[in-house]
């Protein structure tokens, strides 16, 4: 057995530079920055969820028969801190492996909604338990953006919207396509189910073996088959359009007008469905075709059942609209279609001689204070040479270097790195001449 400790299998290192199978920390921070300033320029809030929740939470939230709860969870059991003395019950938890049932548990126990229309988002890790595989870790990253409060359909295509300027300021909106579908309501959806189940019944033994599963625990997720012979059947089975009532269909009508007055173009998938009970009304899906077979990047939909059922009086809807995208899937496609040039290491590179590092250290750390635009670096202290090397595999546009000369003088030599000038400037002149600093003309 090797004495060498590595990462457990499914949990990937995010490091300064890309691998094959991870995007760089850089690339990370650029994406998440552009998404959570759109997501301050549409006012909604960030909410920091727990990693870890009660497995009852997904159980009651998501579903019992659902995938995730039945083998991709991490469940834990453990004696609950306040039954131990009494009858030795056992609880159980689990690592989050999606964070709308938090965000749900949270603003019930907080009571957000109390006068309010909470819209909040949250990105960080999720869990599956399931065998990794290639671009599918058993940790991964969301972001996710809940709306709470709003029954209207201009709640749906502010999401919509919202994901749309993403895509645009991310370079990437030209490889994506935005589907739509509307779920209806409950007694819609189960008058479709039931003329659904009757239909694949009737073709049973053409059906694929999951799907064939599926018929009894979860008819509506037949649709989302990828098996060509499953999708042949599908062709003439019932739609679910067909069962709406006048108030859903007015409800996507009135989203879809929202759309095209934003000039947000969409296509109709009447087979794009949710699983769950508690989702109704507007569903919606980003696809590309950029990642081999067609993928999802962002997925979202109305969920006014969930917050009744996780504050168990599922008789009492209230209103939600949400979506979820995996930032693994987001790096991808950006690596694909508008991959981002490799970031310097940093802007400005200070080096001095030995014995004078500590007046290098002194200048590098009243040059950051005086410019914060600037990301200033040092190495070590040792030979001007090995220094100089440094700053060059850092990629700085300049390197301020000092000597004893530049000491006695009050003087700093700036080189530009691209062209190899050197020109001494005045140690505290922090901001520069604008027409004789290359540093200033950089920035």
């Amino acid at each position: 057995m090797s004495n060498k400790i590595t990462a457990i299998r499914g949990f990937k290192d995010i490091l300064p530079a890309a691998t094959k199978e991870t995007r760089s920390s850089a690339e990370w921070r650029y994406v998440e920055s552009v998404l959570t300033s759109v997501l301050d320029s549409y006012g909604y809030s960030q909410i920091r969820l727990p990693l870890v929740e009660e497995t009852q939470l997904f159980a009651r939230g998501v579903g019992t028969d659902t995938d995730i709860v039945a083998k991709e969870m991490f469940a834990v059991s453990y004696h609950a801190d306040n039954q131990t003395d009494k009858n030795d019950e056992t609880a159980s938890f689990a690592l989050r492996p999606e964070g709308t049932a938090g965000a749900v548990r949270a603003v019930i126990e907080h009571n957000l909604t109390r006068g309010d229309m909470p819209k909040l988002w949250y990105m960080g890790a999720m869990f599956r338990y399931e065998r990794p595989q290639k671009g599918r870790y058993r940790q991964f990253h969301q972001l996710g953006v809940e709306s709470f409060g709003s029954e209207l359909p201009d709640a749906d295509a502010e999401l919509i919207a919202m994901t749309a300027t993403m895509w645009r300021k991310l370079g990437i909106a030209e490889h994506l396509t935005l589907q739509l579908n509307s779920l209806g309501e409950a007694d819609e959806r189960h008058a479709y189910k039931a003329a659904l189940v009757e239909y694949l019944n009737q073709h049973f033994d053409q059906l694929d073996e999951d799907s064939q599963r599926r018929v009894t625990t979860n008819p509506l997720r037949v649709l989302d088959s990828k098996i060509d012979s499953t999708q042949a059947v599908l062709q003439n089975a019932p739609r679910l359009a067909d069962f709406l009532g006048e108030e859903s269909k007015a409800h996507f009508e009135q989203v879809k007008h929202y759309l095209a007055a934003l000039n947000i173009a969409f296509e109709i998938n009447d087979k794009l469905v949710r699983g769950l009970d508690y989702y109704n009304k507007t569903v919606f899906e980003w696809v590309t075709d950029k990642l081999g077979s067609q993928a999802t990047v962002c997925g979202g939909g109305r969920y006014d059942g969930l917050v009744g059922i996780l504050k168990g009086k599922p008789e009492q809807s209230e209103p939600a609209v949400g979506f979820a995208m995996g930032l693994e899937r987001l790096l991808l496609l950006m690596a694909e279609v508008n991959p981002q040039a490799t970031p310097a290491d940093c802007d400005v590179f200070v080096v001095a001689q030995p014995e004078l590092f500590a007046h290098g250290m002194t200048y590098a750390q009243n040059l950051r204070q005086a410019r914060p635009d600037l990301r200033v670096k040092m190495a070590s202290a040792t030979s001007l040479k090995a220094q100089m090397k440094k700053a060059d595999k850092s990629g700085a546009a300049f390197t301020m270097i000092l000597a004893q000369d530049e000491i006695d003088n009050g003087k700093v030599s700036v080189k530009n790195m691209a062209t190899g000038e050197q020109r001494q400037f005045d140690a505290h002149d922090w901001q520069f001449d604008a027409d004789a600093s290359p540093l200033n003309q950089h920035h």
